[in-house]
């Protein structure tokens, strides 16, 4: 045996890395909204009506109207992503936005309370709301869906209260009974007339919650939390106060979502924000974040929102019954939550 040789057989041997095989279907479901996203403006080009040769859905009033559309709900998903990453659920989303839409109106129309106080006010009694469900949950291992269940009921059985069962309507002036003018830009647009005052609210939310979620400490107790609450706890994870934290979150996104509804139509109403939980809850699947924790992104989020609205202005364009409306978001959601199980299968098994 030469030398040469004996020196290579007795050092140590470099470890070959194995070649790493991306999953196309784990690649498909990370970018899922975005790639949905695309999908369906294309369709928007091929299926929108024309007038005077000039494609609808590209028009930039209906542009306008769908990012406005959908900005409430885009609040709300946005809160609902730290929620959905922990493995949990908020149903009561929907009934927080109503009432704080509410004692909104309430405030400034009955109460004569100025714009600051309400806003505050507003904010504090969403995000102790939140706060009060999360405690709930952990303190006595309840189920989230059975304790923002009856957090549904609670705030919507609040917001009649409040509210007498009647439309408070929000009339804008100086002297009692009227609100402070400031309000109404909630329901205007900047920039010559294009882009709604409620979109720039969603879309700021939208920043300062993915540099929380991606740059700081709680975002990885979050992303810990959802990934394995015990892994976590035994790391030092202070799981109880995140899973607090996260529901305080969606209260606040919920009330936030509130006041920008009472802006955007003048008037507060128990009624408001019915079945926008469900819509909250699909932008966040479809925009990737895993129903059983432990992954998701806002950048997703934010493109599921507006994916979803995008999908109803189509829809509404060609004259298509809302029940078809509803039939093609339940499709996408259950596409969405049938293609994350199966991701998670192929990884178990590749273990």
């Amino acid at each position: 045996m030469s030398e040469e040789s004996t020196s290579v057989a007795s050092g140590p041997v470099a470890a070959v890395p194995a070649p790493v095989h991306r999953d196309p279907l784990a690649l498909i479901v990370r970018f899922q909204s975005l790639i949905g996203l695309v999908l369906v403006a294309i369709g928007g080009v091929i299926l929108s009506p024309r007038r005077h040769g000039e494609i609808l859905f590209l028009a930039p009033d209906n542009m306008a109207n769908i990012v406005r559309a959908v900005s409430e709900t885009g609040i709300i998903a946005i809160g609902m992503t730290f929620v959905i990453i922990t493995a949990g659920i908020d149903l009561s989303v929907g009934a927080v936005l109503g009432l704080s839409s509410v004692v909104t109106a309430t405030m400034m129309i009955s109460g004569g309370f100025g714009l600051i106080p309400t806003i505050l006010a507003v904010l504090v009694m969403g995000t102790a709301f939140g706060a009060i469900q999360g405690t709930i949950s952990s303190r006595f291992r309840l189920e989230p869906f059975i304790v923002t269940l009856a957090g549904l009921q609670a705030a919507r059985g609040l917001a009649l209260v409040v509210s007498g069962n009647q439309y408070i309507n929000i009339s804008y002036g100086d002297g009692p009974g009227l609100a402070p003018p400031v309000f109404a830009v909630l329901g205007e647009r900047l920039f010559n007339n294009t882009v709604p005052v409620a979109t720039i609210v969603f879309i700021a939310f939208a920043a300062i919650a993915t540099v929380v979620l991606n740059t700081t400490r709680f975002g990885r107790y979050v992303f810990a939390v959802g990934g394995n609450e015990r892994a976590a706890r035994i790391s030092g994870v202070p799981v109880s106060m995140v899973k607090i934290s996260v529901y305080a979150i969606t209260g606040f996104a919920s009330a936030l979502a509130g006041i920008v509804h009472a802006g955007q139509f003048n008037f507060g109403s128990a009624n408001d924000g019915m079945g926008y939980e469900l819509t909250a809850i699909a932008a966040v699947v479809i925009g990737g974040t895993s129903l059983f924790g432990g992954a998701g992104s806002m950048v997703g989020t934010v493109a599921g929102t507006i994916m979803l609205g995008a999908l109803a202005n189509i829809l509404q364009l060609n004259n298509i019954t809302p029940a078809m409306q509803l039939l093609a978001t339940a499709a996408i959601i259950v596409l969405a939550a049938v293609l994350q199980s199966l991701v998670r299968r192929r990884e178990g098994l590749g273990r």
